[in-house]
């Protein structure tokens, strides 16, 4: 069978195929099993064949590409316009296969496996670090019911002082609720274990890897942020610019303008959550560092503060930083502080 494209549908179990000629005509159209699946792209000639960036497609995309096909990963919401009639498996693969033909696409660089793996750690940790952020609150509101709170924010605060509350004898808290709290407490020890242990597989990721260590040179970016960026970029030369880099990251302003006139609202939040946030946090303990010293970039933070406000030159310095990430990684350049 000569095959021009093929856009396919991926599934846990069933996967879709749409294909088409030279002529841009359909010649296959079929539900096929992982078994057919993997049988059908052995006995088919080198192709380009276009998928979602969804579950399991960097898998699928390393196993095609090492059959000596040309895969590309297309993101979701950029498929969706390309759907004719309802949605199905059939419709969607026909979009796939239209979409991936478009020569102003934009697709998803395929990760690694070593990517994928440092990614899963990243994406337990969070799940991690949410859950724990949960039960503190959680356990900070149960205590309000019996007229006990803690004063300080933070997971350590909540830590230290239930202890206290447990082993006062005078502080009313009936014994069924003090057992509870026990339960609670030990809980709350058992994610802080959990977490460290995942902060330290991060860290021993990154003292092995010397792009890891390469990207820490930059303020703000520690360990977990550059294994983060690493995990989720690689090398960045997918991004046409350091703009685009932080625009994918929903660091720059969203945008609604017409008629030649601009209109600039906040920062459109786009992309990827977990690596914003780890840019915004670090760039704010720069932020905060950055009082009473005069080297360029501080007095550039300053200068910044004074104008508008913290959060704005918070994330001004994120943007920064990413723009100065999308540089190192796609040019493979040292960090240069400025003089």
């Amino acid at each position: 069978m000569e095959l021009k494209r093929v856009g396919m549908d991926l599934a846990k179990r069933v996967f879709q195929v749409h294909g088409v000629d030279a002529g841009e005509r359909p010649v296959a159209r079929k539900a096929l099993s992982r078994a057919q699946m993997r049988q059908f792209f052995q006995t088919l000639a080198p192709t380009l064949i276009g998928m979602e960036a969804c579950g399991s497609a960097h898998y699928w995309a390393r196993e095609l590409a090492a059959m000596g096909h040309v895969v590309k990963l297309i993101p979701p919401q950029f498929v969706k316009p390309y759907v004719k009639g309802n949605k199905n498996d059939a419709n969607d693969a026909e979009a796939i296969c239209e979409a991936v033909s478009r020569p102003n696409m934009r697709f998803v660089t395929v990760k690694s496996a070593d990517q994928q793996a440092m990614q899963s750690v990243h994406r337990v940790r969070e799940r991690v670090v949410k859950a724990r952020t949960a039960l503190v609150n959680e356990i900070r509101g149960l205590l309000a019911e019996f007229g006990l709170f803690i004063d300080t924010q933070g997971v350590a605060a909540v830590r230290k002082a239930l202890p206290g509350f447990l082993e006062d004898g005078e502080n009313g808290l009936p014994g069924t609720f003090r057992e509870l709290l026990s339960g609670l407490y030990d809980e709350l020890l058992a994610m802080e274990t959990r977490v460290a242990a995942l902060n330290r597989q991060l860290t021993a990721h990154a003292d092995v890897d010397d792009r890891v260590r390469q990207v820490q040179q930059v303020p703000g970016i520690g360990p977990v942020s550059a294994s983060a960026v690493l995990a989720s970029v690689g090398d960045a030369k997918q991004f046409q610019s350091g703009r685009d880099f932080a625009a994918w990251l929903g660091l720059v302003p969203s945008q609604h303008s017409s008629g030649g006139k601009s209109r600039l609202g906040g920062i459109s939040k786009r992309g990827d959550v977990y690596l914003r946030t780890l840019l915004i946090h670090g760039a704010r303990a720069c932020v905060t560092a950055s009082e009473g010293k005069s080297d360029r970039r501080s007095r550039w933070i300053q200068d910044l503060m004074t104008r508008r406000n913290k959060n704005i030159a918070t994330v001004a310095l994120a943007n920064k930083n990413a723009r100065i990430l999308w540089a190192m990684l796609s040019r493979h350049e040292e960090y240069r502080a400025a003089a």
